[in-house]
């Protein structure tokens, strides 16, 4: 039975996993050969920044699926970076069980192998010239989770658990389906024996069908093994399916989270009335009929984003001061940064 969103949140509020407060990154980018010679003659040179995440702050607890929903570009990818210890956060601070995932020299913890990451593309994720076994074992080996002597065993093990067979060990990535690949992918992640996934878009690149299994596996793995999941992805059906929690994300800042049922039932941010609104519907009052609006305008540039509150140029609802005025997210238990909420 499904816990009411009150006792939900006391029962993650109590055990953070992962903490993000104000976190931020801006990639500013090389400067070119030409440019340094122009600047070196004294002609102006324009440098610009990538705003792809903006003082965002959330935590994820244990055994807890959040879900994080948001245009391409709003910078999801980024974050889900940060959190796996590949970027360095540019301000704020990242921490997994009260750690930093980052040093203060800017290197991820070397202890830190609870955090483990599945990328978007799993043929681009695996390397061509391994055997799958030799993938999966290669982690556990380097950090003395196993032995030599029983990484096959071990191996085999966790191709059974996400439903491969032992012999797909010896086969090489190209030799699988999509949906197979991700699962060896999936596989890899497990056998490091993480507390917390991050799930950069798994589904994304698979046929609608494979989509099914390995959202099904996500949620078997989620019930046997309580593992903490940050869930990236387009598909609000799925981030519904499968999340406890969402957050939604609008040009590098969170706009609002809460827990699943509540955000899809009476979202409180314009940008997320304006996602489910968007979402193609095929029966409208039990009349078949195919139903949908579009957002209007397009994702603003996060080299040049607007100011205020990011959304205002596309918001049906924007007073004068969200031009100039950024909102804060709010402490409540559906929180949402917006001047004028739903």
């Amino acid at each position: 039975m499904a816990l009411p969103s009150s006792t939900f949140n006391k029962r993650f509020a109590m055990t953070p996993l992962l903490r993000l407060a104000h976190v931020s990154k801006r990639f500013a980018p090389h400067v070119a050969i030409t440019d340094r010679l122009a600047a070196w003659l004294g002609a102006p040179v324009e440098t610009r920044t990538v705003y792809a995440v903006d003082d965002v702050s959330l935590a994820i607890g244990k055994g807890e699926v959040l879900g994080l929903v948001g245009e391409s570009g709003c910078g999801k990818s980024t974050l889900a970076r940060i959190i796996a210890g590949i970027h360095a956060p540019s301000s704020g601070e990242a921490l997994y069980d009260g750690m930093a995932i980052m040093s203060s020299a800017r290197q991820p913890v070397k202890t830190l192998t609870k955090i483990q990451m599945i990328f978007q593309d799993p043929f681009a994720s695996l390397d061509p010239r391994l055997r799958i076994g030799d993938t999966i074992a290669e982690g556990p080996l380097a950090h003395r989770l196993v032995t030599r002597a029983g990484a096959p065993d071990y191996v085999r093990d966790w191709l059974a658990a996400v439903g491969l067979p032992g012999d797909a060990a010896e086969r090489f990535p190209h030799q699988f389906s999509g949906g197979q690949r991700q699962r060896v992918a999936i596989a890899r992640a497990l056998a490091m024996k993480p507390d917390l996934l991050v799930c950069d878009e798994p589904i994304a690149s698979l046929d609608v069908s494979i989509q099914a299994q390995i959202v099904n596996l996500f949620l078997k793995l989620k019930r046997e093994l309580s593992l903490a999941m940050l869930f990236i992805s387009h598909d609000l059906g799925v981030v519904r399916h499968i999340s406890d929690r969402v957050a939604i994300m609008y040009l590098g800042r969170i706009v609002e989270s809460g827990p699943t049922p509540e955000i899809y039932r009476s979202p409180r941010h314009p940008y997320t009335k304006a996602l489910l609104d968007s979402v193609p519907k095929l029966t409208v009052d039990g009349t078949d009929v195919v139903s949908f609006k579009p957002i209007e305008g397009e994702l603003p540039s996060p080299l040049n984003p607007p100011s205020g509150c990011h959304f205002h140029l596309r918001c049906t609802f924007a007073q004068p001061r969200c031009k100039v005025d950024a909102p804060r997210l709010d402490h409540a238990s559906q929180a949402v940064a917006c001047h004028y909420p739903l």
